[in-house]
């Protein structure tokens, strides 16, 4: 890698923020991947030590992360960017939120924080991308929006549940 130009990365990461913001709007996630992903790009994304869960290749990409577990229980979440920070090399890390349907009576949205570490390769694609975000505040999220009636039934059998309970063992594990 030679490394891109501070102008390429931002230039790409306004691409990659619209293209998610598209796929909020029309709840479709795959449209864009094998335009902005490297076709041998590595998705890791961290679930607070719990489970981890890695796509090698946009095909892998498309039929797991942005597709399968979009499409069960997300559709009516968004995932707004808050800001992006260009580092060193081919390096961009986003700051995003895993926004849930409906907002709280005094405006304030239901939302917790996530994070992306980006790795370009010199095409402006994707090569390495890892997405850490807070899953204890995300599951007290998911337990706000079930008590407001807007939790999705698919979302907690699929994911709320599970991740609870494999969270449940972690805690467990040495007491």
């Amino acid at each position: 890698m030679t490394g891109l130009s501070h102008e390429q990365k931002k230039a790409f990461i306004e691409k990659y923020i619209s293209y998610h913001a598209e796929a909020d709007r029309r709840n479709e996630w795959t449209f864009f991947v094998d335009e902005i992903y490297a076709p041998e790009c590595v998705y890791t994304c961290e679930y607070a030590g719990v489970i981890v869960v890695e796509a090698r290749g946009t095909d892998q990409i498309k039929a797991t992360h942005y597709g399968r577990d979009m499409q069960h229980g997300w559709e009516d979440w968004t995932f707004p960017y808050k800001g992006f920070y260009v580092g060193e090399g081919n390096e961009i890390i986003t700051h995003w939120m895993n926004r849930g349907p409906g907002q709280r009576e005094d405006g304030s949205y239901r939302e917790t924080p996530g994070i992306s570490f980006l790795t370009l390769d010199d095409n402006c694609q994707i090569i390495r991308q890892f997405d850490m975000f807070d899953l204890a505040h995300q599951m007290k999220l998911c337990d706000e929006l079930e008590d407001a009636g807007l939790l999705s039934a698919a979302l907690k059998e699929n994911w709320v549940i599970p991740m609870k309970q494999k969270l449940i063992a972690q805690l467990q594990k040495n007491m």
